[in-house]
């Protein structure tokens, strides 16, 4: 009788932790709420998905950083680009540009091409450079040495035109398959919408895409949702990131 009593509430407990970890999934269950004590600096990155977007309100919802879709591959824009970094300036907000990585061009094309499209402007946040799986590459993984291979001539080519080293935007799985242990003197910025990355990731993280589900005011796109980001330290330890990670 014991041993079944023991057996249900075993099912029990097993049931109980499947359910959590399916509502969590679909995001029914937030646990990832970062606290504004430890977390005081806070942002969003934005694309063209957001629509016309009223950089004066959206800069008064909280944030103090923005980063903005620039380019990807060797030849694609954001068609929101230009109006989204222009309008930015003209707030308090701190703007950075960020790139989509294309496993199919080159690192150096694609630096080229950001270069073409965003201004040299002291004082902008580094350069970012998003690297994720995309189409059949989540099954069809390119290789790896190559990979980082085009990745650092990327790297390098920014850092030398915007004179700071860049960011590195990466998933779970980027991080592990292409960024870890090969390119750690650059800040990291994590994406992580159900966990803190701090729970088992190894390395330390500069910013943490916490949310793709957000709701601000400001903007008008065909996509609802912004995403939410914050930044690892206090308010002095932001003042100290940016006078090594911005454009000179």
């Amino acid at each position: 009788m014991k041993k079944k009593l023991w057996a249900g509430a075993v099912l029990f407990l097993l049931f109980d932790i499947v359910l959590f970890g399916i509502l969590i999934y679909q995001r029914k269950i937030i646990i990832n709420r970062p606290s504004r004590e430890e977390y005081p600096i806070r942002g969003v990155d934005v694309s063209y998905y957001q629509g016309e977007i009223d950089w004066q309100v959206l800069s008064k919802e909280d944030i103090d950083f923005a980063f903005i879709k620039a380019t990807e591959g060797s030849s694609h824009v954001d068609i929101k680009f230009e109006e989204n970094w222009n309008q930015a300036g003209k707030t308090a907000l701190k703007r950075g540009a960020y790139h989509f990585f294309s496993f199919e061009s080159s690192g150096k094309a694609q630096a080229e091409h950001f270069i073409s499209i965003v201004p040299k402007t002291d004082g902008d946040l580094a350069p970012v450079v998003d690297i994720e799986f995309y189409g059949d590459r989540f099954h069809n993984r390119p290789d790896v040495e190559e990979t980082r291979r085009e990745l650092q001539s990327l790297l390098d080519t920014l850092e030398a035109h915007y004179g700071t080293p860049p960011v590195i935007y990466a998933t779970e799985s980027s991080y592990s398959a292409y960024v870890r242990g090969a390119f750690d003197r650059y800040p990291l910025w994590i994406r992580n919408v159900y966990f803190s990355p701090n729970m088992g990731m190894p390395g330390k993280w500069t910013f943490w895409q916490y949310d793709s589900e957000a709701k601000l005011q400001g903007y008008s796109g065909e996509e609802e949702y912004i995403d939410l980001n914050v930044f690892y330290g206090s308010e002095k330890e932001w003042e100290k990131f940016l006078e090594e990670y911005t454009v000179s």
